[in-house]
């Protein structure tokens, strides 16, 4: 027989025990909610210089907050079928969210819907998405940038003068919004200006958007203004004006940067370059992602700004650095 107080003693002991081992346990569980997440990071498309910046804003946020990304995308902008199939793909590879420029609003509404079902978070970026299946939506005022090009246009023709506005491609809701935002502000503020062309579309490639340019150029040569609305239908354009010797006698607005259209708008090739800020843009859709995994609340929309570069004001500090971003954390 064991004395009564020995009999206590044990039963503490053992008692002592049980909590440690579920204390362990508590550790264990907290260690496990500690673990580094990854995130699936997809943009509409891997070639245009606007992407790698997203990257290098993204990147940036990952080694910050200590989180891996998966940068995956389509390599053509207009390859749905591509970017549903990648979607579809880091979900059943279980990530923690997915932070999505989608290439179609429409199209890519299941797979997002799809992925909130199977409890992975989605933040939008970029472009918009129709439905409201997503936490946050991170991204430029389009429709402000397309009303800057026109009074920039405007500006140049000084209200008068017959012009192109060259749109993108049917489904890309951000270059829809740059369209409708210029082709209203052309309307209501200069009834002066004469759109020859206002429904081609250039498509996905800088050679596309080349032959558009091209074909139009030679069916109205006498075009004084043309807008373009995103970077490969900027650059083909560029290289159509600088093959038929029109390059800086037709008045010329894009949108977005890469190195040989920041040289265009030295040259005087280009006279305004409507900028986002991608960097920001990819930095801060990882970062509410984190954020949301992490218990914390995030904003349903942000606007990451929209600015107008010229030849005048592009080495200033501020544009400088939205013309050519900080790539090297790709290297």
């Amino acid at each position: 027989m064991i004395p009564q107080a020995k009999k206590f003693i044990i039963f503490f002991l053992f008692a002592g025990l049980l909590l440690a081992g579920c204390g362990g346990k508590d550790q264990a569980a907290a260690a496990g909610e500690a673990k580094v997440f990854t995130i699936a990071v997809i943009p509409k498309g891997m070639t245009h210089e606007f992407w790698k910046a997203i990257h290098a804003g993204a990147a940036q946020a990952a080694k910050e907050l200590g989180v891996n990304i998966i940068w995956k995308g389509p390599q053509k902008e207009d390859d749905r079928a591509q970017q549903i199939t990648v979607v579809e793909d880091v979900i059943s590879r279980g990530v923690a969210g997915v932070v999505l420029a989608p290439l179609d609003d429409r199209a890519l509404v299941r797979p997002v819907q799809e992925a909130m079902r199977e409890k992975i978070p989605v933040v939008i970026i970029d472009s918009g998405l129709q439905g409201k299946d997503y936490l946050s939506f991170v991204a430029t005022d389009n429709y402000q940038g397309g009303v800057l090009a026109a009074k920039r246009m405007g500006d140049l023709l000084q209200g008068q003068g017959r012009i192109f506005m060259i749109r993108y491609q049917e489904g890309s809701a951000s270059t829809a919004e740059r369209e409708r935002g210029f082709l209203e502000t052309v309307t209501k503020e200069f009834p002066g200006l004469k759109l020859l062309v206002k429904d081609q579309y250039a498509g996905s490639t800088t050679e596309t958007a080349y032959q558009l340019a091209e074909n139009l150029l030679g069916r109205f040569p006498d075009v004084e203004g043309i807008f373009c609305p995103n970077e490969s239908s900027t650059f083909g354009t560029l290289r159509a004006l600088q093959e038929s010797q029109l390059a800086g006698k037709v008045k010329f607005v894009g949108f977005d940067s890469s190195p040989k259209l920041v040289q265009a708008l030295r040259d005087g090739h280009l006279h305004g370059l409507i900028l986002q800020n991608p960097v920001k843009m990819g930095y801060l859709g990882v970062s509410y992602m984190v954020q949301y995994l992490r218990g914390q609340k995030i904003p349903e929309r942000v606007d990451t700004g929209v600015y107008l570069a010229t030849k005048e004001n592009m080495d200033t500090p501020e544009i400088r650095a939205l013309l050519s971003p900080d790539l090297s954390i790709l290297d």
